[in-house]
């Protein structure tokens, strides 16, 4: 019986190339060294599959550490047939080579793998198999078990469901199956923007316009986690191409070095930034001078600032993740359920004057006990092992309330001990006058509905962290200096990352010189250059025709164009010539044209053409 792996991967992304690769490195450093990918554009037949199956297995070697011939063992796919008997020979001679080899001629690695190492098999997209083909190869593989261990691992991007649509029970009873999950892609991204851009060991961060404009490429066109890391790469480019104090955007040990070379115009270029501008205008007018003449002055000023930003970034990823941990776990999740939702609305806003905010705070003085002191002991956790300098107040503070609520878990056992005997003592009495009294009692304290002490604790509790998201969780744009290490140019990124293609190609056939930069491509206004290439020529005399085109009348103003700059005393024995590559290079615009989908051949008439956009049918 095969041993049968389902992993269950979700929707098809483009990560699930990187993932498959990832799984077969594990499984050839720690498991086995033979490993076969397949896919079912490259298996459409049992034999096809039989040849790519033995073709990647039979390239694997067992020695690295040598360069003798007999400590490889590789065959040849020429001189075999593509047959499991072949198969099985050439595993036989592959395990008796590394169990004859001698101690010192081992590879260091051989220790990692099993004494008998299987042969896995990945079908990276089970559903796109023919089933025949599937069938077939579990079948006969199933008949050599014995001699060839084999491991099947099926990638499955729908129901673990469909093993049993594809294959009958006669052929799915032969496998021992097994079900295993990758994460998915969100809980991936959690964990890149995690140990990117909620950390202080990487000076460059992301806007929160940016940082929405990568998240929402990524939840509502490719889930890709490589294209989020690669936007994210081309964030830094433009970022260290576009700002010319990038230089700052480094180490802070670094940042100082480097704060006393700066030039004078670099200088200037401090002075330009809006928030030193805002900084300069809040300054005495002594200040004020100093900090625009004296580049002295203004280096002594930067190096403050750049550690107060250091600082700030510290505190922001504490105090941001302890705000986490009380809002993740609220009802409907007023500010999102994950770390990235709640970075971003810090980013963009003074989080505190929102009214998710507020509810999320109503909502947290609702809390009960066990809740509120395991986010308690959470938030402690992560003071502690926090880099920011200025929390050990705050982590006093945070265990005196874990303090206080185990007083009052302790008083409220005495309480009950209380209540119950009161109770006793209400069931003795049997006069009617002390049994109103008592009742009235207790409606009227039900009526001034008082505190209790937990609940004054409660607010508290809540009141103390909203104290610390207004102080440590400022939007990034109200500190000094943030353009050095924020890239804030959304526009840059969508242009490069949400490209509109239809826009591109109006741009480029409309007007070539924004793409050529060719000065003869300069036209005014809607005019039309005979310097231009000829498909912009046909494209612009198409946008003034209707939705039928005729093409002999497009032909002679393409002709008229393309010969305006000649002239009257043109070749008269040329002109059936230059004709002929007028006619020529018309027909081959119009087919580039009819290529691209501006156009298309039309039913109505046989020598008109129909358009297709702006306007078209």
């Amino acid at each position: 019986m095969e041993s049968d792996q389902i992993g269950n991967r979700g929707v098809n992304v483009t990560d699930h190339d990187l993932t498959f690769r990832s799984l077969s490195e594990v499984l050839q450093n720690n498991i086995t060294p033979y490993i076969a990918l397949l896919e079912a554009k490259d298996c459409p037949g049992i034999k096809n599959l039989m040849q790519k199956l033995m073709g990647q297995l039979m390239n694997c070697y067992i020695d690295t550490d040598s360069l003798e011939d007999e400590d490889y063992v590789q065959v040849s796919q020429n001189r075999i047939s593509c047959s499991m008997t072949s198969l099985i020979n050439w595993y036989e001679s592959v395990t008796k080579k590394t169990d004859s080899e001698t101690p010192s001629k081992k590879r260091t690695s051989s220790s990692r793998h099993w004494q008998s190492p299987p042969v896995v098999v990945i079908f990276k997209d089970m559903e796109s198999f023919t089933t025949k083909v599937l069938q077939d190869f579990i079948v006969i593989s199933s008949q050599h078990i014995r001699e060839l261990p084999l491991v099947l691992i099926f990638g499955i991007a729908t129901s673990p469901m469909i093993i049993h649509n594809l294959l009958p029970h006669s052929v799915s009873s032969l496998l021992c199956i097994e079900l295993f999950q990758s994460l998915s892609c969100k809980e991936h991204l959690s964990t890149v923007i995690d140990k990117l851009l909620l950390t202080t060991q990487f000076p460059f961060k992301l806007g929160g316009k940016v940082l929405q404009v990568l998240i929402n490429i990524f939840l509502y066109h490719d889930f890709s986690v490589q294209n989020f890391i690669k936007g994210f790469q081309l964030c830094i480019i433009e970022h260290f191409y576009s700002q010319p104090l990038s230089v700052l955007c480094c180490q802070l040990v670094d940042a100082k070095k480097r704060v006393n070379y700066l030039s004078h115009d670099q200088c200037e270029n401090i002075r330009r930034l809006p928030s030193f501008r805002r900084y300069v205008e809040g300054q005495v007018s002594e200040k004020q001078i100093a900090l625009l003449t004296a580049d002295s002055c203004l280096k002594e000023v930067t190096l403050k600032l750049l550690e107060d930003l250091h600082v700030y970034h510290e505190n922001y990823v504490s105090v941001l993740r302890c705000l986490h941990v009380f809002t993740s776990s609220l009802p409907k999740y007023p500010l999102g359920k994950q770390i990235r939702e709640l970075h971003c609305a810090c980013l963009e806003n003074q989080v505190w004057e929102t009214e998710e905010y507020e509810s999320s705070l109503q909502l947290a003085r609702m809390l009960n006990k066990s809740d509120l002191v395991t986010m308690l002991q959470q938030c402690v956790e992560i003071f502690v092992s926090s880099s920011g300098k200025e929390f050990d107040k705050t982590v006093e503070k945070l265990k005196d309330f874990l303090t206080q609520f185990q007083k009052l878990e302790a008083e409220a056992f005495q309480e009950q001990d209380v209540s119950v005997s009161s109770q006793k003592e209400l069931q003795k009495k049997t006069d009617l006058y002390h049994l109103q009294k008592t009742l009235l009692e207790l409606k009227e304290s039900r009526r001034s509905k008082k505190l209790t002490k937990f609940e004054m604790l409660r607010f508290e509790v809540v009141d103390y962290i909203d104290s610390l998201v207004r102080n440590y969780l400022v939007p990034a744009d109200h500190k000094t200096l943030h353009e050095i290490v924020y890239f804030n140019t959304a526009s840059v990124l969508r242009e490069h990352l949400n490209a509109a293609p239809r826009i591109a190609l109006h741009t480029a056939l409309n007007n070539p010189y924004c793409y050529l930069k060719n000065q003869a491509l300069k036209s005014d206004g809607g005019s039309i250059s005979n310097k231009a290439p000829d498909i912009c020529i046909v494209y612009k005399l198409h946008l003034e025709c209707g939705r039928l085109i005729n093409l002999v009348d497009w032909l002679e103003a393409f002709s008229t164009v393309v010969t305006a700059a000649e002239g009257p005393n043109a070749d008269a024995a040329s002109s059936d010539q230059v004709d002929d590559i007028i006619q020529a290079r018309f027909i081959r615009a119009v087919s580039e044209l009819e290529l691209l989908g501006f156009i298309k051949p039309s039913k109505q008439k046989t020598d008109h053409v129909a358009r297709l956009t702006w306007g078209g049918c």
